[in-house]
């Protein structure tokens, strides 16, 4: 049988869903359920259901960057997103991002089976029976919506907060995705290592502050946030090709 998930916060919608649709109808069944976001995504990763029924208006939760990080690790689930949320552009981008139905609080019987009908359909077309123990999980992929979603999400980020003690495991909480599969979608996307792309951020600051002569280089290692001069010092050549001192003197005597 297809297992489903139902993901919302408000306790009589998930017990509304789970005991007025006829499941069986569609070779279904309720398998698992939840109350917010972060407990959704953590138990979408245990459980690996077929079908997940969510809100992404939820307390603590981006929704738009929840989907994204659902379809890029788990291209095969459906997900059927049920939301009071009014507004098409969100909407819009939702189904973008791999989404296969948009439905507004309340829905009627009739959209919820259409929907269910419609998630079974492409399970079976993926060739995804409902007999298997597991999905397929994460696999590889080519460019995708939500993978270049989650990889711009990362960025920016990275670019707000790059003067703090910065982990790639901080970035993946934020963008609802897995340390290997963040680093892997980065990689692809950008040929370059977590630790590369923020040293290049850093850098990039500290030689704009290299131009106001009052700051010292050591100043600035920190305020661009590396914990020593040392380590700013190679990153800088490496990156550069010339020291802090001689960048700035070249650009100060322009």
């Amino acid at each position: 049988m297809y297992k489903v998930m139902i993901v919302d916060d408000e306790p009589i919608i998930v017990e509304g869903l789970s005991r007025s649709i006829a499941w069986e109808k569609w070779n279904c069944e309720v398998a698992v359920t939840a109350n917010d976001g972060l407990e959704g995504k953590q138990l979408i990763e245990e459980k690996k259901p077929d079908i997940v029924f969510m809100d992404i208006c939820m307390p603590e939760m981006d929704g738009l960057a929840m989907i994204a990080a659902i379809n890029s690790q788990f291209p095969d689930l459906e997900v059927c997103v049920l939301t009071g949320y009014r507004d098409f552009e969100y909407a819009k981008e939702a189904i973008r991002l791999g989404v296969t139905r948009f439905l507004l609080k309340p829905s009627n019987m009739e959209e919820l089976e259409e929907a269910i009908d419609t998630m079974c359909k492409n399970l079976k077309k993926k060739g995804i029976t409902g007999e298997q123990p597991e999905m397929s999980g994460e696999k590889e992929q080519g460019e995708s919506a939500s993978s270049s979603f989650i990889v711009k999400n990362a960025l920016h980020y990275i670019e707000e907060n790059y003067t703090q003690k910065l982990t790639l495991s901080e970035v993946a909480e934020k963008t609802y995705v897995s340390q290997w599969h963040l680093s892997k979608l980065l990689n692809r996307h950008t040929g370059q290592s977590f630790s590369d792309i923020l040293n290049h951020v850093r850098i990039e600051h500290a030689k704009e502050l290299l131009k106001d002569p009052a700051l010292r280089i050591g100043d600035i290692s920190e305020r661009v946030g590396f914990l020593d001069l040392a380590h700013f010092s190679r990153v800088f050549k490496k990156q550069e090709g010339v020291s802090a001192n001689e960048y700035r003197n070249e650009v100060l005597g322009r």
